[in-house]
């Protein structure tokens, strides 16, 4: 990791702000965000460090769950060529999240809703679903699992969840392990400080054999 401030840093190839920095300092002055968006949360340096090591080809179509400040969604626009959707229930997160995408030089569209709230047409022809720190409540474990089955059966084809590890994640990952074809791991990293945490991988086995989609143009990542 870089500094090019004591409160501006750059860790995979991503700048960003830390809370304490001026920028953001001023944003919170006019926006306040609830449901723990005031910050970037460790769990997505796990998930860039998994998707950088997966190789993924350019051109995918992402979208993030519970998006916050956006910065896995801005390192798929900023690393695959990403065409990123970032969806959160707090619509005073994305000023934060238009602050790093403009410092990273990238473009993300924004959506304001619930995760029970996505229909499956808004799932159409997203390749890669992911999300960080987003399973901190054991009522929310029911609600993403529902979120999951719609999500797949649209023809999502892999899903990305990246958490410290909290009993209600292991909940939604054992549930989605009998359900699914479905992975779940300990991963940790070093920068931009000591992290280690869980990762779930969903893969929508009868989407990836369908290698042409519904488009016929989508990315192969069938050997991820």
């Amino acid at each position: 990791m870089s500094k090019k401030s004591p409160q501006e840093c750059s860790c995979l190839g991503i700048n960003f702000y830390r809370s304490r920095h001026p920028r953001i300092r001023s944003l919170k002055r006019q926006h306040s965000p609830s449901t723990y968006g005031y910050r970037v949360w460790g769990s997505c340096w796990l998930l860039m460090d998994y998707l950088k090591a997966m190789g993924l080809p350019r051109g995918l179509k992402v979208m993030e769950v519970g998006c916050g400040w956006g910065l896995a969604g801005i390192f798929c626009a900023q690393n695959l060529d990403a065409e990123v959707t970032s969806v959160d229930i707090d619509p005073e997160v994305f000023h934060y999240l238009q602050l790093h995408a403009e410092l990273n030089q990238v473009k993300v569209t924004t959506m304001h809703k619930r995760f029970e709230e996505l229909s499956s047409m808004e799932f159409e022809q997203i390749d890669l679903l992911i999300g960080t720190d987003i399973c901190f409540w054991d009522e929310l474990s029911g609600a993403l699992l529902r979120m999951i089955d719609r999500a797949l059966a649209s023809g999502v084809r892999r899903i990305v969840l990246a958490d410290p590890g909290r009993s209600s994640f292991e909940k939604l990952a054992s549930s989605c392990k009998a359900a699914y074809v479905a992975n779940v791991f300990t991963l940790s990293v070093r920068k931009p400080h000591d992290i280690i945490g869980r990762i779930l991988t969903i893969t929508n086995q009868e989407k990836l054999r369908d290698k042409d989609g519904r488009s016929g143009q989508r990315p192969d990542i069938s050997t991820q």
